[in-house]
Parts: structure tokens; sequence; C-alpha cells
């Protein structure tokens, strides 16, 4: 009998392992299409800044890392808000997290136990597993066709019972949904309340023209229950350094900072100081010009073609995916089944379904594309491909 209790994959890596098993090889490798992975290029952007091609790595950073975080990297990370967003944040508001998925499941396991979460009903597949296996309460706001997967503002913050976490990727990760400053503003507002945290996911804060954040509205954050998640994964173009952060309040970060030192020991040193290199002010600016252009190309690009062959888009103005409906009688899980042996997958809409309604759910028509990682080179064959599995 096993020791440990089994928990199955998040949704992505389920179709990714079935890929493998059905085309012999792993996605990303030569003759695979990774239109259902969530990464960016990782090479330079036209206009944009080069990738750093090494750090100096001394014996002082061989040791044991602070528990917040370099401090020297918590700065810039403040610098970049106050800089580009009017921020009033210090490196006490700033802690360093392996990535932004640790981040948000240490501010959930810390959660008191009376705050039920309140989300929307089609958001981040792996939101389900960390809320479900830690435990969390929440509910729900309606998110599909019927709003545009735009819930409206006042859906989040309907009166309940108690206190509640609002928690919501933005730019939204599947829909791309990016909403108004005055919408953003609303939220950020809500968590200056004592009944009422604010959980934002800012992957895509780079993948909106122009990039957007909730720190442009927070004020005196040390008064709110906000919480900025941001990583060097996506508009830093640097997913496999495992960089991630927190922006809160001090009394937020200190008990985050006291979980550090038991919990994870701190982050790898090296990896903080490719991180510092990326947030250098210059090469930041660089970034925020061109990610968005190149990106808005791309998700222009893709959508006429996607309209041409008879998809039906729901897709926002951020992020690096269309959220697309297939025809009819035509599910996500049988458009995979037809991708696999061309060597492609996409991420099917029950991933993304808080209520996890399987075939049944609302969302099995609709799939995933991320254009994220694409050279534009790949275009012309990546639409024969698609155009042939959704032939008849």
């Amino acid at each position: 009998m096993s020791f440990l209790r089994y928990v199955a994959p998040m949704g992505i890596y389920e179709t990714l392992y079935a890929f493998q098993s059905a085309f012999g090889s792993a996605m990303g490798e030569p003759g695979t299409h990774s239109w259902s992975q969530g990464y960016p290029r990782t090479v330079q952007l036209p206009d944009g800044p080069p990738l750093p091609p090494a750090v100096n790595v001394g014996p002082e950073h061989l040791k044991y890392p602070k528990a917040w975080g370099l401090p020297a990297l918590r700065e810039a990370i403040a610098a970049y808000y106050r800089r580009h967003y009017g921020a009033s944040i210090t490196t006490d508001n700033v802690m360093v997290f392996a990535g932004g998925r640790p981040a948000i499941v240490a501010v959930l396991l810390f959660l008191e136990s009376d705050i039920t979460v309140r989300i929307a009903s089609t958001e981040y597949t792996p939101y389900y597993d960390m809320l479900r296996l830690l435990g969390r309460a929440w509910t729900m706001t309606v998110s599909d066709a019927s709003n545009s997967f735009t819930p409206p503002i006042e859906d989040y913050l309907k009166p309940g019972t108690g206190r509640r976490l609002l928690l919501l990727s933005h730019p939204c990760n599947p829909t791309g949904v990016t909403r108004s400053e005055a919408g953003l503003e609303q939220l950020v507002r809500a968590s200056m309340r004592e009944d009422t945290g604010l959980l934002v996911d800012e992957a895509y804060e780079m993948f909106h023209e122009p990039p957007v954040s909730a720190l442009r509205h927070a004020g005196r954050i040390d008064e709110t229950n906000l919480f900025v998640v941001g990583a060097a994964t996506k508009g830093l173009q640097a997913p496999g350094i495992r960089i991630g952060w927190v922006i809160a309040a001090r009394r937020h970060i200190e008990i985050l900072g006291n979980f550090s030192s038991f919990g994870m020991g701190g982050v790898s040193h090296p990896s903080q100081l490719y991180a510092l290199e990326l947030l250098e002010p210059a090469r930041a600016q660089l970034a925020r010009r061109a990610v968005p252009r190149f990106y808005g190309g791309q998700r222009a690009r893709y959508a006429e073609a996607f309209i041409k062959l008879g998809l039906e888009l729901f897709t926002g103005a951020g992020g690096f995916y269309h959220w697309c409906r297939l025809p009819e009688g035509f599910t996500a899980a049988e458009l995979n089944r037809r991708l696999f042996s061309q060597g492609a997958a996409v991420l099917k809409g029950t991933d993304c379904d808080m209520a996890r309604g399987g075939e049944s759910s609302p969302l099995a028509r609709f799939f995933r594309f991320s254009f994220g990682p694409l050279d534009p080179a790949s275009f012309d064959a990546d639409i024969a491909i698609m155009r042939g599995a959704l032939d008849p």
C-alpha cells in the first residue's frame, strides 16, 4: 500500500503524456508543434533585448540564499513597478519564489480558514488542483460564451456571508481577456476592505499593449489585502530559471518569508542573479515595447486564419493564446485525437473548467491554442495542420 495519497497531473500534462504515447516522442522534440504549452519564445524578439548569455557566480553565490530573496533582486522588482506603474512599494513588499505557481500556492496555504476564494468558472488550469488539494472552499462567477468570458466585476464582488479572496489571472489564461483600468481599479479598491482580498496572477502582464498591472491602483499597499504575483517566466522570456515573486503588504510578506525559512530555504542564487540581469532598467524598457508588439502581431495573424477555418474566437487582447470554439458536435478531445498523429496538440477547454464538468462541460468544444513559442516561419505549416484536423 502506498504511503502517499495519489494525485493526478495537471490537465495539460495528461495531454502531453497522451500525446507522447500516441506520437512516440515528447512535445517540444523535433517534428512536434507546441500549441498546447504556455511558454514564450526564448530567443531575441524583433527590436527586443538580447537574452543574457551568462551570469557570474562567485563563492558567495553558492551559500544559502536569503529566505525573502536576493536583496538586489527584490529592489530591482520593486523599482520596476515604481518606474512603470507608479507603485509605492519597497523591498519590504517583495518576496521571491521559485516561479509564480509556488507563490500562489504559498498565499493560498496560509489563508485563514474562514476565507472563501471567489473565482471565474473558466480559469488557469492548476488553480483547481491548488484549491482542491489545499482544502480551500471556493465559489464561482460565471465565465462562458454568454458573457464573452468576461464576468462583470459586480459578480466577483457579490455580497457573501464572510471574508473572501478574489483570485484571477490577468490577462486571463486561457482567454486573454484583459480588464479595463477602471475595472481593475474597482477590484483593487475592494481589497482595501477588511473582508476582501485580491490575488492577481500577472504572468501575462507584458502581453497586452500597453502592459497592465493591478499595482497601478494599489496606493498604500500596506493598507490592503492585495497580492500581485509576477514572474520572469513569460514577458522576461526565461521560464527555465523558475523565478517568480509576490508583491503584498509587509505583514503578509513577513508571513511568507517565515514560511520560506522552514518550507523552501530560499530560491536558487544563480537563477536570481539571472533575473536581476533581465530586470536591468534599459533592458526591461525594451522588452515592454517588443513583447506586446511581437505577440500582438502573432495574435492578429492567427486570428484571421482561424476565423477563415470556421473557428469561433473569444480571445481577449492579452496573453499569447487563442480561445476557440469548435463547430457543433466537435469536441476538443476529438480534435486532439486528430492532431496527435500530426505531431500537434491543444489544451482542451475542459481542463480550464473550474467545475471540472468533463464531457458534459460547457467548455467541451473549446480549446486553447498557444502561439507563445511559435516561430513566425511555422505559420503556414500550423494552419495547414489545423485545416486538415478540422476537415470532416
